[in-house]
Parts: C-alpha cells; structure tokens; sequence
C-alpha cells in the first residue's frame, strides 16, 4: 500500500447507521455515511477516504438491486485505479450473502472489507466505531490484497465464504464454521492466522459482474413432520432453484424428498444444505443424489448455496456442472 491509502467507503445503512432509538428500537440506516466517519475522527490519520451513499436500507431489506449497485461501483473504482482499498458498511442480518456475492462477481485484487454493528450509534456500549476503524486498518494492510472479500466484525478478520451470524445479539455473534478467524486486530496490527486465498475475486468465473437479473432460488427450512404440500407450494411460485436446509446433513421428510426430486426431473436444480450451522453435506451420504438428481452444497450454509446457485444458474451452468461449482466454490 502507498503511504497514505486511498479507501473509498460505500455505505449501505444497517444497524451502523441506525438512529431514532427508543428502549431496543431504533430505525436502522437513518444517519448518513458523513455521521458515521465523524464518530471515528481517527480514520482520516490511517488512510485518505472517499465516502459514497450506496443505499440506506436494513439488511434484512437487501435487494438484487442494492448488490448490483454496489459490485459495479467496486469494479468501476477498481478498474480506473482510484482507490487502493474499499470498505462497505453494511447491516448484520445479511452481511455474510452480500460479501459471498462480491466475492464471486467483482474482479480485482483491491482489498474490499465489509463491516458493521450489533449495536445502534447511540448505544453506550456502540460497536460501530470500533468495527470501521478496524475495517479501514485492514483494508490498509498490505497483505489484504488478493485475499478475496473479507469480513472485519468485533476485532476478527473473517474470510466472506467462511463467515456467519451465530447470534441474534451481542457483539460476539461472528463465527467461521470448520476455518476459524482469518486474522485477528489489535490496534493498528493485523495478525493473520491462514490464508484466504482461493477462488475468488480475479479467479471467480462469475466476475466481472455485468448487472445480468438473477434467476429466482429460494429456500425451503425442514423440520419434523415437514409436508409435502408446503414443499409443492413454494415450487409452483415459479422457483429456478431450490435450497433445501435440511436437518442433519442436508435431509428432510421422505415425502418432501419425493416432490424435490420430481422438481430435479423437471428441471429445477435442487441444493442440499444443512440448517445445522456447521458441517458439510457431502454427496450420496443418507440421499442417493445421483438417483434424485440433487447437489450437495459442501461446507456452504443454505444462504450462500442460495447465492451461488443463483449465479451459477444465470450462466447457464445445470446437471453435473453445478456440483463442479459447488466443489470449486
């Protein structure tokens, strides 16, 4: 990195930038990005910033929209060589999706960290702050570049593949099922534990991204005694894709498998995931994929098969080349 870093700062709202709290209520996304750097007067001694209003939304109202905006800002940053490094403020509720999408569409090295809170500005115990300056100090570091999309959320640094939301609250709620932290942040230090490199950003087969729509995938929960109606329902809203977080690895009801595998006959392409949190639903084992036609999502928890399926489908990719993508991915 030069000297003194060029960070641009796309806001996307979130808790982070909630306001107008009363008692645990607050709006999220009401403060603008301009609020959020005047919180941290600090960040302008670590690096030279660029601050952008991409949305203003709670995470749990990200949209398709919000993700092209975003991945064509990033790549058209990236592309003319104007910034040396990108961070996105962003709600915690979809945080992990929103940082699996950039980390399979944008192409370029140029660190891009996501980061936000678990608690609103006006909180005594606020975790905003904290989390942006850490943000912007990795985003900084040298050896950031070319590690894909990264995380940076209660002093851990998280690989966007490997991070997911364990908790409903507090700030300790960030975990990486079966890779741990990629590095850890204790001042102006980054101290990383492994590597993040793999396929992604410059290597992803989905970059750059081109603002093409995006099939629609949803996903179905199983839980005990899971009928066969509810399964046939949510196929008949027209669904491309579907992820099934199956209990266990990746199971559900014998009926609900019956109607699954009728959709797979008939084209729609059909993901084992897991609900379970950790783990990896591996091919063949407790459902005969081969014979239902089904893909099996590895270590991928059903949000991110979501992403990926989505993507992988919008290139035209089906049959066996699906459960390629989700081996390589």
């Amino acid at each position: 990195m030069p000297e003194r870093a060029r960070v641009a700062l796309l806001a996307t709202g979130g808790t982070i930038a909630g306001g107008q709290a009363e008692g645990l209520a607050y709006a999220a996304g009401a403060l603008p990005v301009e609020a959020l750097l005047a919180a941290v007067p600090a960040l302008g001694a670590l690096a030279a910033l660029q601050s952008e209003q991409v949305a203003s939304v709670g995470s749990q109202n990200m949209t398709l929209a919000v993700w092209d905006a975003l991945a064509t800002r990033i790549q058209a940053l990236c592309d003319a060589k104007d910034v040396d490094a990108v961070v996105v403020t962003h709600g915690t509720d979809t945080l992990e999706e929103t940082a699996y999408f950039l980390n399979l569409v944008l192409r370029t090295d140029v660190p891009v960290i996501l980061t936000g809170a678990m608690r609103p500005p006006d909180a005594p115990d606020a975790d905003g702050p904290g989390n942006l300056r850490d943000a912007v100090t990795v985003a900084v570091e040298a050896d950031a570049r070319g590690r894909g999309v990264l995380a940076v959320m209660n002093g851990r640094v998280y690989a966007a593949r490997d991070i997911q939301k364990s908790a409903a609250s507090g700030v300790d709620a960030w975990y990486a099922p079966g890779h741990g932290v990629s590095a850890r942040v204790q001042g102006v230090n980054v101290h990383w534990s492994h590597d993040t490199r793999g396929v992604h950003t410059a290597r992803s087969e989905f970059a750059p991204w081109r603002g093409q729509a995006l099939p629609r995938v949803g996903i179905l929960y199983s839980h005990a005694d899971l009928d066969a109606a509810t399964a046939q329902a949510l196929l008949d809203t027209g669904m491309k894709g579907l992820v099934l977080a199956g209990v266990g690895s990746g199971n559900t009801t014998d009926a609900v498998l019956s109607v699954l595998a009728d959709a797979a006959r008939r084209g729609v392409a059909v993901v084992r995931a897991s609900r379970t949190g950790s783990g990896a639903v591996v091919r063949n084992q407790e459902v005969d994929d081969d014979a239902a036609g089904f893909i099996a999502s590895g270590t991928l928890n059903p949000q991110k098969a979501r992403v990926l399926l989505a993507l992988a489908l919008s290139r035209g990719v089906s049959g066996q080349g699906l459960q390629a993508c989700f081996d390589r991915y």
